[in-house]
């Protein structure tokens, strides 16, 4: 599974990355940079597995009127090794209303977590037994509508289920875990216009005619875990292709299905590679992709059913910037890496999510050259050690829930190491630990355990310590590199030091690391083994190096730091057959004023555009007139991203000539992402000029609102009231046809650029009237804007929604608006100060005047003494 939004800091690198190679990777996945459990104490693991389920029927109808589902559940089961009383399933608010079984039942019992159904008799150890229950529900998780009365297109209405990581218990009664397979049926209810899309092969339908629905079923005849159990269903359509003997199949709500064939063109590519990568045959009987509208995550990889956002979704004019790449490689991953083997607990998580992260990678440098991988893997790695105060294993116990497991650690870090142990091991014996790792666990569960043992067999190595210091302890080494040259003796000197804190989770590393000498008369490797708090390194060589090269590979997840001499940095701009140096080069130039010269030739003339983008970043980082200039005379680039980027830099700089370039991108450029991006960066220049422009694109249409997305941007930076009015009736216009996170963005803008006003009806009615909204996004938005609204009027709505039940999102949106609210009514410190100012002045006004009142009492004394005659003249 891919991140949710990627609202952390830490995140934004990889999100650059995401974008730029059109991956969510990680990132997108709520929980990325929650905090530990260590307040709790608890440790986290697989829960006992007292029966073995055998098989599941599901058989649901959706009501997408009143938005629940009621269905019947049979599981056939057998107690493992000691005789079983009682069943217990997960269950979340299910109404129960009859449990039958092939054992006689003393009772059933359905509370708000469980359904517990108690046997007369123990059932006896590999007796084969089964329970069907009957139920209803109205999911807060795990079925998601998609319905006219949620604001959603009547000809697009449908129904979508989210398993991971323990959301399926919210729709049905199960076993929900990771380490418990069976084989499973889904049976679906619904009109005969619409579609339905479930695990595993399509086994027929038939019509009831009490009803006048259709029950139409699949079948999963492999086993698989209950959160992979998937459907959907509703007015849907697709296209259809073919790998060898598996289908294909591509499907979209019923007015989005032009982009299709855009979206997943390289799917079946993608397959055939990973069928070679692999060594394993693809193991399910189809594989469907089916996108729906506002989807929790980026994609969910169900067996033979991915569901996927319908934000991947895109049109050729996006160039390089949209594509879907790399969510249907991720995703077709997990076919492989979480399906047919799965992590035991979500411990292990990185099993699923590091595999899929890395081998999305292995993608890119198979469909574009190695460049590409080493690329992905250099930014990944630079997101990852972004992250502050990482103390956090990538397998570690002590998580509140499994959702905080899903972050950089199971992602990018967790294909490090893959990348790392492929470094080590050399291709070919990597992919055969990997065949031999994924046949082992086939259609069961491994921990990483179960992958070092693999690895240790078939290398003969011991790679303990590895494990021990990347997976079971936290963080990375932190390398600091100087070098230095002896002519007379022909010695290199390496001192390298360990700069990393440590503590108990972070320890001093044993790795190995690979330094380049490059010279005129070639390159020579040299392998160190960096194992001490500090050491010096003297290497011979035969000649002083022009260029010194550190893990020249990228082989190593290690944050170092080395600062080349200049020479040696224009050595390196200047290797054609370095990728890697030259980015770094550009990246140590960065803000250097010299070096303008030398950027703004790499900007135009490297031929990766990675190093261009690098670049851009270094020039804008210059910060002088020049280098504004520079920008603005590269903005013809061939690659989308690289023009986005400078767009983006040009936008750093508050001079005339920036607003200059950013409105001629926006105006002329043929991609509507950079024109947006160039509309957003205008936000610092509230002319009319630039009004006018914000307004045309707040009110264009554009495929997925981008260009108003890009006004939205610039007119909250603007903050001007004049935009209130005609930010109103735009929202009127567009609700129905903008995105929700766009429509979302907003009401937040409409709240910003009303709160200072004096009369906030207009603006504070608009939110009201959406704070019920069926579409989450929406409501919290609605929510969240009348906190910055500033209005104490809607004070009495928020402790409406500040009651309801503590885990619900929309009470803790609006107890933070009401925080707001409540504080802009009490007097703020500086007011507090300003009042005490006023208090001290006014005290020494009534000092003055009680010494001007005594002095005047003595001058009159003194005069009434003096006789008439003699009295001063006034």
């Amino acid at each position: 599974m891919h991140f949710k939004n990627l609202v952390r800091v830490g995140v934004l690198a990889c999100l650059f990355v995401s974008i730029a190679r059109g991956e969510e990777s990680a990132l997108l996945r709520r929980g990325a940079l929650m905090a530990p459990a260590e307040a709790s104490g608890q440790f986290k693991y697989a829960p006992s597995r007292e029966i073995d389920i055998l098989h599941m029927i599901l058989d649901v109808t959706p009501d997408f009127e009143k938005r629940t589902v009621a269905g019947k559940v049979t599981l056939r089961f057998k107690p493992i090794a000691k005789p079983l009383d009682e069943l217990r399933l997960d269950g979340i608010e299910l109404t129960v209303s009859d449990v039958s079984s092939t054992a006689k039942l003393l009772g059933w019992q359905a509370t708000d977590k469980n359904v517990i159904v108690t046997f007369a008799e123990p059932l006896a150890p590999d007796r084969e037994a089964s329970v069907t229950i009957q139920y209803s529900a109205v999911p807060k998780q795990g079925l998601y509508f998609r319905t006219p009365e949620m604001g959603y297109k009547p000809e697009d209405m449908h129904v979508w289920t989210q398993g991971e990581p323990n959301e399926a218990r919210h729709w049905f009664p199960c076993f929900d875990a990771p380490n418990e397979k069976f084989t499973s049926e889904v049976i679906c209810h619904v009109p005969d216009a619409m579609t339905v899309l479930a695990n595993g092969s399509r086994a027929g339908e038939e019509k009831d005619a009490a009803t006048g629905l259709k029950a139409v079923r699949w079948t999963q005849d492999k086993p698989h875990t209950a959160y992979l159990i998937a459907m959907v269903a509703g007015y849907i359509k697709g296209i259809e292709d073919r790998h060898r003997d598996v289908p294909l199949a591509f499907y979209t709500p019923a007015s989005q299905i032009g982009q299709a064939r855009e979206s997943f063109s390289e799917t079946r590519e993608i397959m055939a590679f990973f069928e070679k990568e692999i060594g394993v045959p693809y193991p399910w009987a189809k594989y469907y992709q089916v996108v729906v509208d506002d989807f929790s995550w980026g994609g969910m990889e169900n067996t033979s059913l991915t569901i996927l956002t319908d934000r991947t979704l895109h049109r050729p004019d996006t160039e390089q910037i949209q594509s879907s790449r790399g969510l249907v490689a991720h995703e077709m991953a997990h076919q492989w890496f979480g399906d047919l083997v799965t992590c035991k607990d979500w411990s292990h998580l990185w099993l699923n999510e590091g595999f899929a992260t890395y081998y999305t990678h292995l993608y890119e440098g198979h469909k574009e050259g190695r460049d590409e991988l080493l690329y992905g893997m250099y930014q990944a790695a630079k997101a990852f050690m972004s992250t502050p105060n990482d103390t956090n294993a990538i397998v570690r116990r002590n998580f509140n829930n499994p959702e905080e497991q899903f972050g950089f650690h199971a992602y990018p870090k967790g294909a490090w190491i893959l990348h790392m142990l492929r470094s080590q091991l050399g291709d070919d014996l990597f992919r055969r630990c990997i065949k031999t790792h994924v046949e082992l666990h086939a259609f069961g569960n491994a921990t990483t355990e179960d992958l070092n043992k693999v690895i240790e067999e078939l290398s003969g190595r011991s790679f303990d310590q590895f494990f021990d210091q990347y997976v079971y302890h936290a963080h990375q080494p932190e390398l600091g590199v100087s070098y230095s040259w002896d002519e007379r003796s022909k010695l290199a000197k390496l001192t390298i030091t360990q700069n990393q804190k440590l503590s108990e989770n972070v320890l001093l590393f044993n790795v190995p690391l690979t330094v380049r000498f490059k010279s005129k008369s070639g390159s020579v490797d040299r392998l160190l083994r960096v194992k001490e708090k500090a050491e010096d390194f003297y290497l011979p060589l035969a000649e002083q190096p022009e260029v010194v090269r550190i893990d020249p590979d990228l082989a190593l997840l290690a944050k170092i730091s080395f600062s080349p001499p200049n020479a040696m940095l224009q050595a390196q701009l200047a290797d054609k057959t370095d990728m890697l140096g030259r980015l770094m080069a550009v990246e140590l130039l960065s803000g250097k004023k010299e070096s303008l010269p030398k950027l703004k030739e790499a900007l135009n003339g490297d031929r990766y555009w990675g190093a261009r983008i690098a670049a851009s970043q270094s020039i804008r980082a210059i910060g002088t007139p020049e280098a504004l200039e520079a920008l603005a005379a590269s903005t013809r680039q061939p690659d989308a991203r690289v023009r986005r980027q400078i767009t983006w830099d040009i936008a750093g700089f508050y001079r005339d000539p920036a607003r200059e370039a950013l409105l001629r991108l926006a105006r002329d450029d043929k991609n509507p992402d950079i024109r947006s991006a160039a509309m957003a960066g205008l936000g610092a220049w509230p002319t009319p000029e630039v009004r006018d422009e914000a307004l045309k694109f707040l009110r264009s249409d554009s495929y997925r609102a981008v260009l108003a997305d890009g006004a939205l941007t610039a007119i909250r930076s603007h903050d001007d009231a004049a935009f209130i009015a005609p930010l109103l009736e735009v929202l009127r216009e567009k609700e129905s046809s903008w995105p929700g996170g766009i429509f979302a963005r907003g009401l937040d803008t409409l709240a910003w650029l009303s709160r200072h006003e004096e009369k906030k009806d207009s603006a504070r009615e608009f939110l009201v009237a959406r704070v019920n909204s069926a579409k989450k996004r929406v409501q919290q938005a609605a929510l969240a804007g009348l906190g910055v609204l500033g209005d104490p009027k809607a004070i009495v709505i928020l402790e409406k929604f500040a009651s309801l039940p503590k885990e619900t999102p929309e009470r803790a949106t609006a107890e933070k608006s009401l925080a707001t609210l409540r504080d802009a009514k009490k007097p703020s410190a500086e007011l507090g100060t300003l009042r005490a100012d006023v208090l001290k002045v006014q005290q020494e006004n009534k000092d003055l005047r009680k010494d001007l009142d005594d002095l005047k009492k003595k001058i009159e004394a003194t005069t009434a003494k003096v006789p008439p005659s003699k009295a001063p003249k006034k």
